[in-house]
């Protein structure tokens, strides 16, 4: 952990080997260069674009993940933005909407994840203090296989509305999801919270997972289970980060902003 901590003193944009049986890929904003071309160049350095946004759909508001200096932290985060009457998935499905960022399989290797490997994905996001979840689907991460029965996210933080709001850990292993970590939401809001997950991909893998508030340090969640984190049929597992949320309860929705920093991918 002490050398994923001393990388942030490297350059603002860092792709680099920590150890023969490590990888360490860095994303960190910065609001001099161009706020796509900055997540093209960490998550897709081969080739490719892992930007996925509504922009088609509203091209009044521009870019829908941009840049701005947070006082908090004392630096710029990317700022992802989602419009409850403007924005739909890419022109392609009209029920959703969607402003994510990803891995895929033209990423490179150390940027995807694939049976026997491990992973650990860490990063700082914040959701509003005000921030309204749905009664249906609001992810802000995803994990997500691709090939075989790749529907369905294999696992998902999803706020979520309900007599009292929660900020749930959800897994499926084939079309069903189910909760398998729920707290309340209102001690996120408002608040950076600090993400380290860890994920052995494999049919007999393992996830671990702590969410802090970085203010405090105070842990608002923690999860660590054995469990069966790989699809019969997948050829890689991508994690995925941002908005991605329903229309079917669209009067539960605002317009939001959902900020992130600091995406770290370590591949051993």
């Amino acid at each position: 952990m002490y050398k994923i901590i001393r990388l942030a003193i490297l350059p603002v944009l860092l792709t680099t080997q920590i150890s023969s049986t490590s990888h360490v890929t860095f994303l960190k904003a910065d609001a001099s260069q161009d706020t796509y071309a900055l997540i093209n160049k960490s998550l897709a350095p081969v080739k490719g674009d892992v930007v996925e946004v509504s922009d088609c759909s509203h091209k009044d508001f521009g870019p829908h993940i941009t840049q701005a200096f947070d006082k908090e932290l004392g630096k710029d985060v990317f700022v992802f933005h989602a419009h409850v009457d403007y924005d739909n998935d890419r022109c392609q499905k009209m029920d959703r909407q969607r402003t994510e960022i990803k891995t895929y399989g033209a990423s490179g290797d150390h940027l995807v994840g694939t049976a026997g490997e491990k992973h650990t994905y860490t990063w700082l996001f914040k959701l509003d203090k005000d921030f309204q979840p749905t009664t249906s689907f609001t992810h802000i991460h995803q994990i997500k296989a691709i090939g075989g029965s790749d529907s369905m996210p294999m696992l998902t933080f999803s706020p979520r509305k309900k007599k009292i709001n929660t900020f749930e850990i959800r897994y499926a292993l084939l079309d069903t999801a189910e909760n398998i970590a729920s707290v309340p939401l209102e001690p996120f809001l408002g608040e950076w919270i600090v993400a380290e997950e860890t994920i052995v991909y494999g049919e007999e893998g393992s996830l671990e997972i702590t969410l802090s508030r970085k203010r405090d340090n105070k842990i608002l969640l923690t999860l660590n289970k054995q469990l069966n984190m790989w699809r019969s049929g997948a050829t890689l597992v991508r994690p995925k980060w941002g908005i991605y949320r329903s229309l079917n309860k669209k009067e539960d929705l605002r317009d939001e902003q959902v900020r992130f920093a600091d995406i770290q991918i370590t591949e051993y």
